[in-house]
């Protein structure tokens, strides 16, 4: 929906304007597009490296087996983008562009050079002859993440994908890193990959990974038109507001540092203290299972074993660092069963963040002294489905922030829940007009009174003085047989990275991209969700 004016590049040392570029520039046949290299320039050297304490690092192999690598052959992006297209159809090529522009950034990037609009549909039969077709194979790639310049970092101007390329001069391009690296080194490296590498800082700040994960989309009604701007997600800006900033990047969780000196080359590489790894722990372990699950109809090449390990890494860091839960004051007293229940936010931004279609929610449970279920609420069905959901029940309806839980049919769901120009909830990014909801659990040091609309706090969460920075207490308060304890109060906090009613959505939707992820999800719901953590107690 933007043009060609959303990017900038560095040529001769000056920074220029795309838009203004092309009105003087050479017929694009004559010009040199190749900005980036796919990531099997970069394996040879960057593989096989082991630390000081004997562990394997190898970045290349890390990085295929992640969200980034698979950023083009996520089947739920490709179901969601042709959805958006078919509710949108007047503006389906600039629906495509901008979508391309952090899922396929390399072939949408050299295709904005050339005086075209990124696409995203002609790209996914991942047609290895063809050079746009293997940038977009290739994800966030390599030469994508380290050619960003420092300019206009953290600024605006830099959210949605509107990074700046440095191109270099002389046919020479520019690989930012951490590291000094000798001239003789750095020759390698660049009659290898046509790559120079230079030391810069900015490669491990938080901004950098904001430019593609602030994405503030366009609003658009029947005809087309844009009528409003809604912030579909913004972790970088929830972390700004959070006691983690400048403190913690998202570096700094999502690719943690070897705590022993490592190499970050296989070919003549030095030891090296802090070497990140490039295994981009985030939260999407169920998009990980699917991709090895179905990897010959996605054209997946990570091997199914890194894909695995890479699954359980997500699984072990969402365990180790997402949440606590704590069960406080159990009172049981002439039939009533009273106790709260404290969940805490370990992260640097709401939890979950990011896209929408995340959810956690608690699943307690209370049993008598023989073990029998008195009362539960929050249960995984075997759909997906979160048992006593109003939404997963019924689309136009969603379930309630609550202060105290009385009944089996109240669940405590954290989530963003989109409303459409009528008010009705919806799942379609484009048609979203505002939150109806969203009581994500707010990092430490977030203060809610305080927060910019973009990253505030809907619903009735906004009066909840126990819904605070740092997490959420929430009162259980249930009638027991008076002679059935001692009680057992179970609380675990559920996540799903795909929400049942987002997968469930796309059924009304017949095209192949639509139908395709219903009948994974389907096949595949009973994995869609994982315990982050989990208190017991018994009174």
């Amino acid at each position: 929906m933007r043009g060609l004016s959303r990017y900038a590049v560095f040529l001769g040392g000056t920074l220029v304007l795309l838009a203004a570029l092309r009105a003087s520039a050479p017929p694009a046949r004559t010009r040199n597009t190749a900005v980036f290299q796919t990531s099997d320039r970069c394996f040879a050297c960057h593989n096989g490296l082991v630390s000081a304490s004997g562990k394997d690092h190898s970045i290349g192999h890390e990085w295929s087996a992640t969200m980034m690598a698979n950023s083009a052959r996520d089947p739920y992006w490709q179901a969601g983008v042709r959805r958006e297209v078919m509710d949108h159809p007047s503006q389906a090529a600039a629906i495509e562009a901008e979508c391309a522009v952090c899922h396929m950034p390399m072939a949408s990037y050299e295709a904005h050079r050339e005086g075209r609009e990124g696409r995203v549909f002609a790209h996914t039969r991942f047609n290895s002859a063809e050079r746009a077709d293997r940038l977009a194979a290739d994800g966030v790639s390599c030469s994508l993440c380290h050619q960003i310049a420092r300019e206009r970092l953290g600024s605006r101007e830099s959210f949605v994908g509107r990074f700046l390329i440095d191109e270099g001069s002389n046919g020479l391009r520019v690989a930012f890193g951490p590291y000094d690296v000798d001239a003789g080194r750095a020759r390698i490296m660049s009659s290898s990959s046509e790559f120079r590498p230079v030391r810069s800082e900015h490669i491990r700040q938080s901004e950098l990974c904001a430019t593609c994960h602030t994405l503030i989309t366009h609003t658009l009604d029947a005809s087309g038109k844009p009528v409003a701007e809604f912030p579909e997600q913004v972790p970088y800006l929830e972390w700004l507001h959070s006691e983690y900033r400048g403190t913690k990047s998202c570096q700094a969780c999502h690719m943690p540092e070897l705590t022993s000196p490592a190499p970050i080359s296989a070919v003549l590489g030095q030891m090296r203290e802090g070497v990140s790894r490039h295994s981009f722990l985030g939260g999407n372990f169920f998009m990980l299972r699917l991709l090895n699950r179905f990897r010959n109809e996605l054209a997946v090449t990570a091997t199914p074993q890194a894909l695995g390990r890479g699954a359980i890494k997500t699984l072990e860091h969402l365990e180790r660092e997402a949440a606590r839960v704590t069960i406080e004051d159990v009172t049981p007293r002439d039939g009533l069963l009273e106790a709260f229940i404290r969940v805490e936010n370990l992260t640097g931004h709401k939890l979950p963040t990011a896209y929408p279609s995340r959810r956690a929610w608690l699943h307690i449970a209370v049993r008598d002294r023989n073990g029998r279920v008195l009362f539960e609420s929050g249960a995984l069905a075997p759909d997906g489905s979160i048992q006593g959901n109003d939404n997963d029940a019924d689309p136009r309806r969603f379930e309630p922030h609550y202060r105290e839980i009385r009944s089996a049919d109240q669940v405590q769901i954290y989530e963003a829940v989109m409303g459409d120009e009528a008010g009705v909830p919806t799942t379609g990014l484009l048609s979203a007009m505002s939150y109806l909801k969203d009581n994500r659990l707010l990092p430490h040091g977030f203060d809610k009174r305080s927060a910019d609309k973009e990253i505030a706090v809907y619903g009735g969460a906004v009066g909840d003085e126990d819904f605070t920075g740092g997490g959420d207490r929430v009162r259980l308060a249930i009638r027991v047989p008076p002679d059935a304890g001692p009680f057992q109060i179970t609380a675990q906090l559920y996540y799903q990275p795909i929400a049942f009613r987002w997968a469930a959505n796309l059924r009304g939707y017949q095209a192949f991209e639509t139908q395709r992820f219903v009948r994974y999800f389907e096949q595949m719901a009973q994995a869609s969700a994982a315990v982050l953590a989990r208190a017991v107690a018994v009174r």
